[in-house]
């Protein structure tokens, strides 16, 4: 093929594709005609958040803490020894049941003989001026002898008499105390003196729980102290056993070796409860009722301080609150609010100061009413093209 002709074809294809990549860009570039009978969607609006809100209710919140405590009898007698000596018997030990003047062991007091010898001495001393006086009446009787001598005779005797009751005083008191005995009835919880063993004055004995109810002792805080009261129902719990008891006595002095109140609670059963066990119990440290209750996931907080929304007129409008006490569920509400407000219960992270919002139930509503009016309205088909 001749030369010239080679470059005149390459120059018409050439034309025919540059051509054709405009008809290409003007047909793209160019918005699609719209079929009839259709129309552009708006821009989409942005759903307003829904929320819950009610009123605050009335009710009253209790909060608990649990405590350990330590079983001890109702009565509890401590026997100590009252003159030093050497143990020469003991009659009971630890378990023992006992009434009360059961001889629990005997003391040798080293002081029951000279007590017992002057208190023969003077019984002597009394027979022997008993008998004077007894002869000195009659002859005072007979007129042989005077007033005042016969007065002197029956001072004798009368001494004699104090000097006896004395020394028999003396003598029984070492009896008692080289003869140690139950003052009450009850159960030998602890008796650690042997035979021989040497006690010294107030050296402890033995210890007597008394038969009646057992009870509870646990230490508070003071804040805890100022929500009980005598007479208040507590849970005891042991080994997955519960006990009910009440408070019977609250200590106002702190225990010094705790720095706590000691407090004390009567248990009204007793089976399965050994003294000296250590339970579990809960106190109802924090109350209040009739109080105005909202729900605790309504409430925020900034800067320490609470809040809440108000649905008012689908707008949240932001109000500061007074918190009491709450629990897992409802806060106590001192200030700030009253009975009629609603309470935005829902939590959303576009609430804010006049946020537009939508109640829960109203959404529904009206969201069920608009679903029917696009039922009602046709359906228009695109036109043909």
């Amino acid at each position: 093929m001749d030369k010239k002709k080679k470059i005149k074809i390459g120059a018409v294809c050439a034309g025919v594709i540059i051509v054709a990549a405009a008809a290409a860009i003007l047909s793209g570039g160019k918005k699609q005609a719209q079929p009839a009978g259709m129309k552009m969607a708006g821009p989409q609006q942005a759903a307003l958040p829904v929320v819950k809100a009610a009123n605050p209710t009335t009710g009253n919140i209790s909060l608990t803490t649990g405590l350990t405590g330590t079983v001890e009898p109702s009565d509890v007698v401590y026997v100590y020894a009252k003159a030093s000596g050497d143990v020469t018997a003991v009659f009971v030990k630890a378990g023992d049941t006992v009434a009360a003047g059961d001889v629990l062991l005997e003391i040798d007091t080293k002081q029951v003989e000279t007590a017992k010898n002057s208190m023969d001495a003077a019984e002597v001393t009394l027979a022997e001026a008993q008998s004077n006086l007894n002869r000195m009446q009659i002859l005072y009787a007979s007129g042989d002898l005077s007033a005042q001598e016969y007065e002197q005779y029956n001072n004798k005797a009368a001494s004699a008499k104090l000097q006896y009751e004395s020394a028999k005083l003396a003598y029984d008191r070492q009896v008692e105390y080289s003869r140690v005995t139950a003052p009450i009835a009850g159960k030998i919880e602890s008796c650690d003196i042997e035979v021989h063993d040497n006690v010294s004055q107030s050296t402890q004995l033995c210890v007597i729980a008394g038969a009646g109810e057992k009870r509870v002792s646990f230490y508070v805080t003071e804040r805890m102290m100022s929500n009980l009261e005598v007479g208040d129902e507590l849970n005891i719990t042991k080994n997955g056993a519960d006990y009910p008891a009440y408070i019977s006595e609250i200590s106002s002095m702190v225990d010094q070796s705790t720095g706590l109140f000691k407090v004390k609670a009567e248990l009204k059963e007793t089976e399965g409860i050994a003294t000296g066990s250590t339970v579990k119990l809960n106190v109802v440290t924090e109350k209040t009722e009739n109080a105005m209750l909202i729900p605790v996931d309504a409430i925020y907080y900034s800067g320490g301080v609470g809040y809440v929304y108000l649905y008012q007129e689908g707008k949240a409008v932001r109000v500061p609150i007074e918190v009491g006490i709450y629990d897992s569920e409802h806060a106590e509400v001192l200030s700030g609010i009253s009975a009629d407000d609603m309470i935005v219960s829902t939590w959303s992270s576009n609430l804010y100061e006049g946020a537009s919002v939508k109640l829960k139930g109203e959404e529904t509503e009206k969201g069920g009413q608009n679903d029917k009016g696009a039922q009602d309205q046709p359906v228009l088909a695109p036109a043909a093209q």
